[in-house]
């Protein structure tokens, strides 16, 4: 590109660098007013909070001034609020304010118009031309979709045309132009090289400046009730659903808060990986939970299986059949929940007593008489709620019969000065007759004060015994000529002895939510619009129909990897459509395939895909590293030297290494084998680890996915080593976490895993044990 072209570009850099310099001035000026005066209405407040009540007339008054007085307080804490947002993207826009340029020329137009996409939007102090436009906006699509020529680009005016005269795109590091030309495609491979060649970060970065075509269809989906984006590992399928997250909230943005939108991410350390992405883009993140704080929170009191647990149980040689579990958490099986609980009968129903200070309160069969009188067609959820109220009512008429026990004598006699101060409320000694009187006051008041954990039982439904129910249910289904009844007998018997121990295993868990939710009538939340699942792959289909239950009203984004499923068989991307279509009720349905891998080298990649049956679909980047190696050994001292070698070599070119293992069991031996040799800035993590370090990172494979590290040493991929799991799932995802080198370590036998096909791609290192 001519020099002048390039001094013409780099002269409006800077004059957008100074309109940004004038406005984060102005704007700083502007929050630091807007926070003087909100403090000084909130003071203003607290000053004048209170209701005149001695004189009835003023009573009205005051409280209109308050509620004014409040207003103000909320409008100019929500100005401050804007100011700071504004604040916030004039800064994210400093040093690198825009990345591309279309020109186009509309029909019947005669000249041309340039337009700049960056980040967000800015427009000039007069607020009379955009200087930037925000890549979310209509137009900005032509920018990601569009090839030079008549492009067609949706708004919400409905389908536009217009001419794409020019498209050229830019890298601007610190106000200065580094890199620029013009392009037909969507982004020119010399910016994905750049982008992609730096070393690893400790956080996801957002990709807006390198989006494709591909992912940008994910992006602008608005229609899709079920999306579902199936990448290869390394296709940025995570990135472009948390720009897609950005996207919606742009688009529909009196509609849509990021309170309505939650991500189900794999673990802890992946939330903690993609935190900075969407505030990068202005924008605040959407909650966040893991499968386990999900289940967690839903069965308080009960300590449930985790995934990663039920992955090193599985890995176990004496591990037992799957068909039970695999059955236990199909459609079928949830069907026949909600066939059961619909032909439910009030004898079928089993409730529980509930106990106070060791003694039955309600009991079973009185909670069962009471439910009886309701009328037999009201729906199953307004018996119970009409049954709390009656169990309510009647825990109100018994306070006074327990006020004249003893247990509330003796503790009344046991309390202190300030207990009794507390207990007396509003009211004084002076405001009784009589002792008898203050006496039966301070009983009455002691009696409810502590059978208030009564009224919380019948409130969370504690007069039903749902695990039992369970049991009953397990007893009462027909099960496939697949498992024998011994097999299904000694799952029903484990269900119960966990139980009793306060746990429960994880296949238990959807069927177990969703019976409950249907008897009692709770457990939905309709306000969430949008359910976004990451590494799919490892959710059963009773826990996708579970989390449809529990969010009704909610659109489904949800993506993964068939090859990474560590346990289980691979699907192919339109038959899990047509699956999850089924599982999800969805009318809408899309399927996105995303081929082309960007994390790893081609020489990674290549390695990775010749592993899979499939591979061959896979699309490697071309950007060229380092063969990956294999290096054999045929003991533990020479597997132990090896390893302790490679480490030392990685750490000192790379900023972050990554050792996977197979399991946690096996990342804390390597660990403690290379703290032993002094290694230094080594990190085992585990799956309570919310922060991802830089230096030597030792962990399993399961917490490792959805993650990036600069190099990979995967500790032992010998056929002894991964009997037990999918091999070529375990492999393929350990290798596809590299994105500049690979080295993979076999003490003994390599997997069959690694055909001929891949051993072509690697270079291989044999080193026979000294017979000495």
């Amino acid at each position: 590109m001519e020099n002048h072209e390039r001094e013409a570009e780099q002269a409006r850099v800077d004059n957008v660098e100074k309109q940004i310099d004038q406005q984060v001035a102005a704007t700083t000026k502007a929050v630091e007013d807007a926070h003087r005066e909100t403090r000084a209405v909130e003071r203003n407040y607290s000053e004048n909070a209170s209701i005149n009540r001695y004189e009835v007339d003023d009573i009205a008054e005051s409280r209109s001034m308050i509620e004014q007085q409040r207003q103000l307080v909320s409008r100019a804490a929500e100005s401050e609020s804007i100011l700071k947002h504004q604040l916030r993207t004039l800064k994210n826009l400093k040093g690198s304010p825009y990345f591309g340029r279309i020109d186009i020329q509309d029909p019947g137009e005669k000249q041309s118009e340039t337009l700049y996409i960056g980040t967000s939007s800015l427009m000039n102090d007069d607020k009379t031309e955009f200087l930037i436009y925000d890549w979310r906006a209509p137009i900005s699509g032509v920018y990601y979709n569009g090839t030079l020529g008549k492009v067609n680009y949706e708004t919400p005016a409905g389908m536009q045309t217009t001419e794409l005269k020019k498209k050229r795109q830019f890298t601007i590091k610190d106000g200065r132009i580094t890199n620029m030309f013009d392009t037909n495609e969507t982004v020119g491979d010399e910016v994905l090289q750049a982008a992609l060649g730096k070393q690893n970060d400790q956080y996801m970065h957002n990709i807006v400046a390198t989006i494709q075509k591909e992912q940008n269809d994910i992006i602008r989906d608005t229609r899709s009730d079920l999306l579902l984006v199936q990448g290869v590992a390394g296709s940025g399928k995570t990135s472009a659903i948390l720009q897609r997250i950005a996207y919606l909230l742009y688009h529909s943005r009196t509609e849509l808060n990021a309170d309505q939108i939650v991500l189900f991410s794999p673990n802890n350390l992946f939330s903690h990986y993609i935190s900075e992405v969407l505030p990068s883009l202005g924008e605040r993140n959407m909650r966040q939970v893991t499968l386990e704080g999900f289940i967690r929170r839903r069965f308080e009191g009960l300590q449930v299986e985790t995934l990663f647990e039920r992955y090193e149980e599985r890995q176990k040689p004496d591990s037992t059949s799957h068909v039970v579990a695999d059955f236990i958490e199909s459609e079928s099986f949830m069907q026949a929940i909600a066939h059961y609980v619909e032909k439910m009968t009030i004898d079928d129903l089993q409730f529980a007593d509930i106990r106070f200070n060791g003694q039955v309160f309600f009991s079973a069969e009185h909670i069962k008489d009471l439910y009886k009188e309701l009328p037999k067609t009201m729906p199953s959820a307004d018996k119970l709620v009409q049954l709390k109220n009656k169990l309510i009512r009647e825990l109100q008429r018994r306070v006074k019969d327990e006020a004249k026990k003893d247990w509330v004598a003796k503790e009344l006699d046991s309390l202190d000065l300030q207990q009794l101060h507390n207990l007396y409320g509003k009211k004084s000694i002076d405001d009784f007759k009589d002792e008898d009187e203050q006496y039966a006051y301070l009983s009455r008041r002691l009696a409810k004060r502590r059978l208030r954990v009564i009224a919380d039982a019948v409130y969370n439904n504690y007069f039903l015994d749902f695990y039992n129910q369970y049991n009953k249910f397990l007893h009462a289904i027909e099960v496939p000529e697949t498992i024998s009844q011994r097999e299904w007998a000694t799952m029903i018997l484990t269900f119960q002895d966990e139980i009793e121990y306060h746990r429960l295993e994880l296949m238990h868990a959807a069927p177990l939510m969703y019976l409950r939710d249907l008897i009692s009538g709770t457990g939905q939340n309709r306000s969430f619009q949008y359910v976004f699942i990451d590494e799919m792959q490892d959710y059963s289909a009773a826990m996708l129909i579970y989390l449809k239950h529990a969010f009704p009203q909610a659109k489904f984004t949800v993506l993964g990897d068939s090859e990474q499923a560590l346990f289980k068989p691979l699907q192919l991307p339109e038959e899990l459509l047509n699956k999850l279509s089924g599982v999800l009720k969805a009318k809408r349905p899309n399927l996105i395939a995303l081929r082309r891998s960007y994390r790893s080298t081609t020489e990674i990649t290549d390695f990775a895909k010749a592993l899979l049956p499939d591979g061959d679909k896979i699309i490697s980047f071309t950007r060229h590293g380092k063969k990956p190696r294999l290096l054999v050994r045929y003991s533990d001292e020479e597997s132990q030297q090896s390893l302790l070698d490679e480490t030392r070599k990685l750490a000192s070119e790379y900023e972050t290494v990554a050792i996977l293992t197979k399991n946690q069991e096996q990342a804390t031996a390597v660990y403690q084998f290379l703290h032993r040799q002094k290694i230094e800035n080594l990190h085992l993590l585990n799956t309570d680890d919310t922060e991802l370090p830089k230096g030597i990172l030792i962990l399993p494979i399961y917490l490792a996915k959805g993650l990036e590290f600069d190099a990979v040493l995967a500790e032992d991929v010998s056929a002894k080593n991964l009997a037990n799991t999918d091999e070529v799932g375990m492999i393929y995802t350990m290798a596809s976490r590299a994105m500049h080198e690979l080295v993979l370590l076999s003490n003994g036998a390599v997997s069959d895993a690694i055909n001929e096909k891949a051993g072509r791609l690697l270079t291989i290192e044999y080193q026979l044990p000294n017979k000495n």
